[in-house]
Formats: structure tokens, sequence, C-alpha cells
């Protein structure tokens, strides 16, 4: 059964604007309020409540090198979300998490980390490659997650409780980012498989699942960023960029990939810059027919 868990975080994002605040915790709402929840419901899903976040801070003045923007509320949310995942895993459910900013995959990581690690299958616009390794300007985990997960980050954040790094690099496959991402060269170095948007959009998506099951194995997790979608589909994200896929071509991957998955996410839509919900209501099309299936070849 799938289990639907709301984590309507924006902390790891930075601010539209100096003083503003990320819209990306409204996407929980905005969704069930565009019929995805009772979509899936109808078919059988079950809803597993929600894991608020602490309070966004604009910390850019105060906050100490080394750290991340709203690390220790980060910290707490991942925390109490690796619980909840926990008991829906234990009874048995598939969980569907939907964020919410990327930085939710901190805590899907400590979960699965808890139980021994899982693969990961990260379909994002960008890489999410960004650590303090190759950048300066380490800050926002929306744009750090990936790097986070595999152990390339502050132990803050990429070793809560001595657990990390939540996933192991070579049985991770990012799929989706577009060809001018700057971690790409590294990210294809250290991660077990790499397709850009571009190849994605080329090879039919039963293909795609083929080569991800060879590196990711079975029973791994299923990350969406919606900004893997063109932002002539889906501007309503943070950092919305051409040359993604379009509405049919997600439907169709996540109709491959999320049968063999034990749980799936998603992320970074943000409800600020959908004002009349057209966007809301086309993604949530995409997710209930994509993700009606979710889990489902997990024995």
């Amino acid at each position: 059964m799938i289990a639907l868990i709301s984590a309507p975080t924006n902390l790891g994002l930075r601010p539209p604007e100096r003083g503003s605040v990320p819209g990306a915790d409204k996407a929980p709402s905005a969704l069930r309020e565009a019929g995805l929840f009772r979509r899936l419901e109808a078919a059988g899903a079950r809803d597993a409540g929600v894991v608020l976040a602490g309070r966004y801070l604009d910390d850019d003045d105060t906050r100490p090198s080394g750290h991340v923007r709203n690390e220790a509320g980060m910290v707490d949310h991942a925390r109490r979300l690796a619980t909840r995942l926990t008991e829906v895993l234990d009874a048995g459910d598939a969980p569907l998490v939907i964020g919410g900013d990327c930085s939710v995959l901190i805590g899907i990581g400590l979960a699965l980390s808890r139980r021994g690690r899982a693969g990961l299958v990260h379909v994002d616009g960008h890489t999410d490659f960004r650590h303090p390794g190759n950048s300066d300007a380490c800050a926002s985990v929306a744009g750090e997650d990936l790097a986070a997960a595999v152990g390339l980050h502050w132990p803050a954040i990429a070793d809560i409780d001595g657990l990390g790094p939540y996933f192991e690099s070579r049985r991770v496959a990012h799929i989706g980012h577009r060809d001018d991402d700057a971690e790409a060269a590294e990210a294809r170095e250290t991660l077990g498989l790499v397709i850009p948007a571009r190849r994605l959009i080329e090879q039919p998506a039963g293909d795609v699942r083929v080569a991800v099951h060879e590196v990711v194995g079975r029973g791994y997790w299923l990350q969406l960023d919606v900004d893997v979608l063109d932002a002539s589909i889906m501007p309503a994200v943070d950092s919305p960029d051409p040359g993604g896929l379009d509405a049919p071509q997600l439907r169709a991957l996540l109709a491959e990939l999320a049968p063999g998955a034990v749980g799936a996410s998603v992320t970074v839509f943000d409800p600020d810059l959908d004002p009349d919900g057209r966007y809301a209501r086309r993604l949530s099309d995409v997710l209930a027919d994509g993700f009606s299936e979710l889990g489902s070849a997990i024995e």
C-alpha cells in the first residue's frame, strides 16, 4: 500500500529575495487541493500524516562559515521524518513523501541507512552535487542534497547520528540534468550512473529502467525533483530551465521506475509561482499516474 507523507519544508532553499520566504513548503497542501491525494487514496493509498518543519530563517547575516542555511531546523526535521518513514516501512507500506524542498532526502537517507543502505534514483533537473570540496558557496541544501546523501558535505548534514553516507555512491543513479550543469563531470566520476536530460529524452523509458536497475539493484529510493520538467511545462520551481522532459515523458519514466522502488519523494514545486493552480493540477495528473504502482514489484 502507498502511504502518503506530507513534508512541508522550505529549509533547504535560499530566500527568493532578502527578507522573503520560499513557497515550497506549501506544495503538499496545494497538491492535495489539486486532487493528488484524493486520486491516490481512491486507488488504495493511505494518508500517513504530516511531518512539519520548523520556522524558516534568513540567517545569511548570522550563520557562521561551515554551516548551511537553517541547519539546526533541517537536522531536527530529518530525524523526525526518518522516524515516520521507519514506521511506514516497518508496516510494509511504500512511502510517498510529498515535499517541500529536496532537503527531505537527508531524512530519507537517515531512515534507509538505519535499515541497511538502499540504492537511490535521483531524477532532477540539476545534479545537486555542490559541496564544500567544489564550491565556496555552500549554504542551501536543496542544491547540495545529492552530494550530502553520498557523504560529500559537512558532517552536520552528511553524517547525522554517525549514519552517513546515507547512500553508497556507486549505487546511485542520477538522471535529468541539463548539459550546462556545473557539477555534472564530478557526478559522472562519482556515481554509478548519470544520464543528462538530452539523452533521457532520446531513450525509451524502458531502456532507462534497465540501465538504472543494473546500477541500483532492487528496493531503491526514487527521488523526483519536478524541475526535471521543461520550464515551459513546469515554471513553478525555484530554478526552471529549458531542455527538460515534457509531461508524458515524465509520466512514462515514473511508471517504469516506481514499481521497483521501496518508496519515493517529490520536491521543489512552489505554489507561490502558481497563483491559479494550473501547474499543481498538471503535476498531480503526472504523479497520480506515474506513481500508481509504487513499490508493486517489491516482495
